[in-house]
């Protein structure tokens, strides 16, 4: 007579007996995932999830069989493994914690905004350059039948070229080095093994840290020939965009941005993401100020030169609304329909601005003129 073989809850200081088995990881064949309880399997999941990245799947699958989408976009897995980045690019606080927090933005996130000058700023602008160069090595790769995930390779590889971190990757767990959001995705879609498919369009976030400061800009891209309706929603993002960025100078207030947003918005029949905003960005990925880009919002802080902050509106097709997937990141609307999003950073100088992550001379001819 053979042995019960006994397992233990994987859980890290758990060690009681455990039956429950990860569903995912029956799907993937992968042993000895099991848990005591719900709540231990809930408490491991930032962890656990990384199991999931296996390099030979045997096919591929939608990993939420059971969850409602609200649109007809899908997350096809597994997940490639995370990609890896030379020992000798200096890292951000948070690449290698086990739950990619970032303590200098817990500590220093939500403190009087900071002004950057002098080689800092010098620096800073390269940073942004190079963010810029990385952006524009995606675009060039979009077409028909591209992966996201070959997206994310591309933009990784990119990035160490420059001998830059990819600032997403492990950022409170991002399993990816960009994030890649298509039709309804309104924001931090994980790159995976969907094709992108004709009439699509796709936002491309690019965050790269080096010398000690963070890029990040996005854009978002035509795939093929899309739809009208879908031109009008990126052209207008587009237009909100810019009409923010023009009222930056010393002395705007930062929650005077979202009137100018949304005014635009509505005026074409679209409304503004609530749930996320602009945000300062240097030596901390994310900082103060908060940029809310919707009216009546109560973001405090006035601009002043050497504030470097970014304007980052989503607008939706639909419903402002947004709920997210089960995989923790992907922010999706509530109705399906298509959401758009275009991000500069944006230097304060001492008679208006400086856009960081402009256009370069190299960059590829864009079907809206300007960014």
């Amino acid at each position: 007579m053979s042995a019960i073989e006994k397992h233990l809850c994987k859980t890290e200081g758990c060690d009681k007996p455990a039956t429950l088995q990860c569903p995912t990881c029956v799907k993937l064949e992968i042993p000895g995932s099991f848990f005591c309880s719900q709540d231990c399997f809930r408490k491991s999941w930032g962890a656990h999830k990384a199991a999931h990245t296996v390099s030979d799947p045997k096919g591929t699958f939608n990993p939420f069989p059971s969850y409602q989408f609200t649109g007809k976009l899908r997350p096809v897995y597994p997940l490639t493994p995370k990609r890896q980045v030379p020992e000798d690019i200096p890292r951000p606080d948070y690449a290698e914690r086990a739950d990619g927090m970032s303590v200098m933005e817990r500590t220093y996130g939500n403190a009087q905004m900071s002004t950057i000058t002098g080689q800092d700023l010098e620096t800073m602008r390269e940073v942004c350059r190079l963010g810029r160069e990385v952006l524009d090595i995606a675009a060039r790769a979009i077409k028909v039948g591209v992966t996201t995930d070959e997206i994310d390779r591309i933009v990784h590889e990119a990035t160490i070229e420059r001998k830059a971190y990819p600032s997403p990757l492990n950022y409170y767990n991002f399993p990816k080095s960009v994030c890649t959001s298509v039709n309804e995705v309104i924001c931090h879609g994980i790159p995976d093994q969907r094709k992108l498919e004709d009439g699509d369009i796709v936002n491309i976030d690019i965050s790269l840290y080096k010398d000690g400061f963070h890029a990040d800009l996005n854009k978002t891209y035509f795939v093929g020939e899309v739809d009208e309706a879908s031109k009008k929603l990126v052209k207008t993002t587009r237009e909100c965009l810019q009409k923010a960025i023009d009222m930056v100078k010393p002395g705007t207030k930062y929650r005077d941005l979202g009137a100018a947003i949304e005014k635009h918005a509505k005026a074409n029949g679209f409304s503004v993401v609530r749930t996320y905003c602009g945000h300062g960005v240097g030596k901390m990925f994310h900082s103060a100020p908060n940029v809310p880009h919707y009216a009546s919002n109560r973001a405090i802080g006035v601009m002043k030169a050497g504030h470097v902050f970014t304007i980052e509106p989503m607008i939706n097709a639909g419903s402002y609304d947004d709920q997210t997937w089960r995989d923790g990141w992907t922010a999706v609307t509530v109705d399906g329909k298509r959401s758009a999003q275009f991000e500069h950073a944006i230097l304060v100088t001492e008679t208006g601005y400086e856009v960081l992550t402009c256009r370069l001379p190299t960059s590829p001819k864009s079907h809206l003129d300007g960014i």
